[in-house]
Order: C-alpha cells, then structure tokens, then sequence
C-alpha cells in the first residue's frame, strides 16, 4: 500500500508534495511521486527560435529532473524518502496506473489556482477512475502541521 501524488510541471505541487508526505507517514507507507509528461509529441521547449526539440530520451530526463526539484524543494532532506515516477502518457492515466499498480491507499493531487478554482481535466479524469480515494489540496502555500 502507498500514497501517490501528481506532480506538474508547475510550482503549484508542492502543498499536494507535503500533504502526501504527511498522509504517508500518518498510514506508515510508501510515498510515490509521479510526473507524466507526453512521449509522442515531446512537450520540452525548444532554447531559441529555429532550435531543434529534445529527444524523447532528453525529454524524460527533464521530466526526472523536475520531479526530483519539485519532491525536493517540498520536502527537503526528507526528499530522500520519496520514491519518483516519471511515465511517458496523458497525467491523468499515468496516474490511475501508477496507482493501481502500486496498489495506492489514496492519492493526492493539486487543485488548479485562480479565481475559477475548477479541477482540471488531469484531476477530472483521476477522480473518476481511481481505484481509491483522491485528495485535491486547493493551495500551494497550504499549512501542514
């Protein structure tokens, strides 16, 4: 049994990083952070105009390298604890998978900031596909104690 969060791209990850870090400990478990990112098209952004894109190769190794700074500045130190996940499909069924394969007690997901506050499609399909409970956490800044 493990938590599992969705980490973005984004720095809005890191209230969902602690909270699962917490959930974690509280159920003594795994926690397992997951970046998806799309292999077909490539999603890194070319340096300049007329750049070549990243390979697929560079692209996951981008990903590897997001999700070990998001997991890292959340957590700290406590960083080391924390197993990374970086898969090559669509976030929300990464995450499903990445949940059903690791036979998750829940997972954790960051709600969308702005004024509109609606989930996004990523967190929409999770919600309703997951083989267990999900938490959004509405802040980035959010308060763990």
């Amino acid at each position: 049994m493990t938590v599992l969060v969705g980490v973005k791209r984004s720095a809005d990850s890191g209230g969902a990083i602690r909270l699962a870090a917490q959930e974690a400990r509280y159920r003594d478990t795994t926690l397992i952070a997951v970046m998806a990112y799309p292999a077909e098209r490539g999603w890194s952004p070319a340096v300049k105009p007329g750049a070549e894109r990243l390979t697929p190769v560079d692209d996951r190794a981008v990903a590897e390298d997001l999700l070990r700074e998001a997991v890292s500045e959340a957590l700290g130190d406590a960083a080391q604890r924390v197993e990374h996940r970086v898969v090559a499909d669509l976030p929300g069924r990464a995450l499903v998978r990445a949940a059903q394969a690791a036979n998750a007690q829940l997972i954790v997901l960051a709600a969308r900031q702005g004024i509109a506050r609606v989930l996004g499609t990523a967190s929409q399909y999770v919600l309703r596909n997951a083989p267990c409970p999900v938490l959004t956490v509405p802040d980035a800044d959010i308060a763990i104690l």
